[in-house]
Order: C-alpha cells, then sequence, then structure tokens
C-alpha cells in the first residue's frame, strides 16, 4: 500500500501514458502481495501426519564438473544448468549447496535408470570440481574430496532411504552422451562404505571363467542383463555402437582398468555376479 500511495504521489509529475503504466504496476504489486497474505493466512492444520508417505528423491547421481572452482560455481548458479552440491577441489574442499533438496535441479538432463525417464525429478545431483578427460586421461581426484562425498552421500542415503544400486554416475543415467564422473572415481570405495552396489568377486571369477570356458553369450542376452542392471539399453541384439556406449558406462563403473566397450569375459562375469 505504501508502494500505491508514492505512484500515486508521482503521479502529476509524469505523462498521461507513462501515469497509467505505474497505477497498472503498482496496483498488480498490491494485489499480488495481498494474494500472498491470504495464502498465508490459509487455516492449515499441521498437527497430524500420514504414516503412508515416502521421500520423492530415489537416485544421487555423481557428476564432475571438468571445469575450475570459479567457472564450476558461476555455471552452476548462473547457468541454464544446476546440481544441489558442488564439491570445489581446494583443501579442504569447499561444499556448496546450490539447490534445496526438495526442489528440482537440472543437473542429469535425458537419460533413464531403472526405466525412470525423468532422473531430474527424483533424484539429488552432486557435482565434483574436477577436470574430467584431458588429452586422452582422466585427472584423478582427491582423497579429501572422495572423504567429502562419502559424508555427503551417507547423509542423504540415510535421510532418503535411498538403495544402493540407486547411486549412481551421470554415465549410468545418460551413457549415450556422458563420461563423468569417469573411470577414477572410485565406485568400490564407496561400495565398502556401504554407499552403493557392488558385486562378489569370486562369483565374477567363476562367471569369467565359465565364459572363457564356454564362449561369450548372444547380444541380446547381454543387453537383457544391462537393462537388468538399470541402464536404457536397445534390444537388438547386436553389438552396436549405443550398446557399447553403454558397456563402456557399465566398465567405468565396475571394472574401470578397461573401459572400451567391448563386452569381455571379465566384464559379463561381473554383470552376472550383480544378481
Amino acid at each position: 500500500m505504501m508502494l500505491l500511495t508514492a505512484l500515486f504521489r508521482l503521479v502529476p509529475a509524469v505523462p498521461a501514458r507513462t501515469r497509467a503504466s505505474l497505477l497498472t504496476i503498482g496496483l498488480a504489486m498490491v494485489l499480488a502481495a495481498c494474494s500472498t497474505t491470504e495464502r498465508r493466512a490459509l487455516p492449515i492444520d499441521t498437527s497430524v501426519e500420514a504414516r503412508s508417505h515416502n521421500s520423492r528423491v530415489g537416485i544421487v547421481v555423481l557428476h564432475y564438473t571438468a571445469a575450475d572452482n570459479p567457472t564450476s560455481l558461476k555455471i552452476l548458479s548462473e547457468k541454464n544448468v544446476s546440481s544441489h552440491y558442488l564439491i570445489t577441489d581446494d583443501s579442504p574442499p569447499h561444499l556448496y549447496q546450490l539447490v534445496d533438496e526438495n526442489r528440482r535441479a537440472w543437473h542429469a538432463g535425458v537419460g533413464e535408470w531403472y526405466g525412470r525417464t525423468d532422473v531430474n525429478t527424483g533424484s539429488i545431483g552432486i557435482e565434483i570440481v574436477n577436470a574430467g578427460k584431458q588429452d586422452e586421461a582422466f585427472v584423478p581426484y582427491t582423497s579429501e574430496q572422495i572423504e567429502l562425498v562419502k559424508k555427503l552421500v551417507a547423509d542423504i542415503v540415510e535421510r532418503h532411504d535411498i538403495k544402493p544400486h540407486n547411486i549412481v554416475g551421470h554415465s549410468d543415467v545418460a551413457p549415450q552422451r556422458k563420461l563423468d564422473p569417469g573411470p577414477l572415481f572410485p565406485w568400490e570405495e564407496l561400495a565398502r562404505a556401504g554407499l552403493g552396489r557392488w558385486f562378489s568377486k569370486a562369483k565374477a571369477r567363476e562367471h569369467e571363467e565359465d565364459f572363457r570356458r564356454n564362449g561369450l553369450p548372444e547380444p541380446l542376452w547381454i543387453q537383457e542383463q544391462l537393462k537388468r542392471a538399470g541402464y536404457e539399453v536397445p534390444l537388438s541384439g547386436e553389438l552396436d555402437g549405443p550398446t557399447r556406449n553403454v558397456i563402456a558406462a557399465f566398465q567405468m563403473h565396475y571394472r574401470p582398468a578397461r573401459h572400451d566397450g567391448q563386452p569381455d569375459a571379465e566384464t559379463l562375469g561381473i554383470l552376472k555376479a550383480l544378481f
């Protein structure tokens, strides 16, 4: 109301067309303020909470920024992309929360995990400052960054009851276009801390030896098992380009020493040992 009064005082000093515009703007602002007051005044009783509910968040997606600290912060806070959290490569690393966990951050883009295509809506995104792939080699993370990642992910998992198989990388949910967090991200270390899915190494070796003795399965079997593991993969029955991209993403997560997209006995032994 004070704003509207000020506008009325200003009216005689401006041309008629400007005067009308100012009055229209002022009236709109007053009505908006009244609407907000009415919403806040709604008689909502929050004393009873339903038993049947859970978190909207079911997935944690880990990324690298492929940029330095200032650039990463600027992009994730000012551009048309965001994440819930950003971990810098300072020593010690600084942890930013850029988006409230109840809000939808724009970090995953087009992708899919266990048939869920709108990954952004049901996930929390964590960006880690890391240069990514440079001259055909990936840049390692610092031990301090990984320790902070583990603490943060553990906190998120506890509050949202996130299942181990839903702690993933951007390359897992978007294998056709993304490589992050890359093969140097220590997924096994997180899994040992109870933060992610892993496999029995004994079972993986058994399956690997079986594949070496009897030959590799048909491409359709590989595709079906990758689909069972959560990946979006074509069921074409062919080792086509998209299928090899998914295999490479799987290898970066579970067999990072070699991630060439080739379905070798070791990779398929690990894949079979997941279940």
